[in-house]
């Protein structure tokens, strides 16, 4: 049974935006289908190393009820699902944009190690 979308009270901006990309990998789906438009559910798991299957579909689950990711199921035998971004999902990856500069540049200053995405893909996942 699918949870009701989050409403509040919220106390601020920040607050609203944070609950609907709560978690690791909510903007990590953003970034994916950002950078591939539409991808099948396979592919958006090899692109994010390390999520299980179970935390894909809860996050994809969410964030189509909070109107970020449209799913769309063909047809076909055997059934295709397609992921893409809503508007609402490309106006927050925008938003998230300063955000990632800022990221980028703490591992700059901290001098952290960062895994290259095709490298990533590689990873062994739990």
């Amino acid at each position: 049974m699918a949870k009701a979308p989050r409403q509040g009270p919220y106390i601020c901006g920040i607050d609203a935006a944070l609950d609907v990309v709560s978690g690791k990998w909510k903007g990590l789906i953003l970034w994916e289908l950002d950078a591939h438009h539409v991808r099948r559910f396979a592919e958006l798991r090899r692109g994010l190393p390390g999520v299980s299957e179970k935390m894909l579909t809860q996050h994809l689950r969410e964030m189509e009820e909070d109107g970020l990711v449209h799913r769309h199921v063909y047809a076909e035998v055997p059934p295709r699902v397609e992921y893409s971004l809503t508007e609402q999902g490309r106006s927050l990856n925008a938003a998230l944009g300063p955000l990632g500069r800022w990221g980028m540049e703490r591992i700059r200053r901290e001098r952290v190690e960062m895994v290259d995405h095709q490298d990533a893909e590689a990873m062994p996942r739990p």
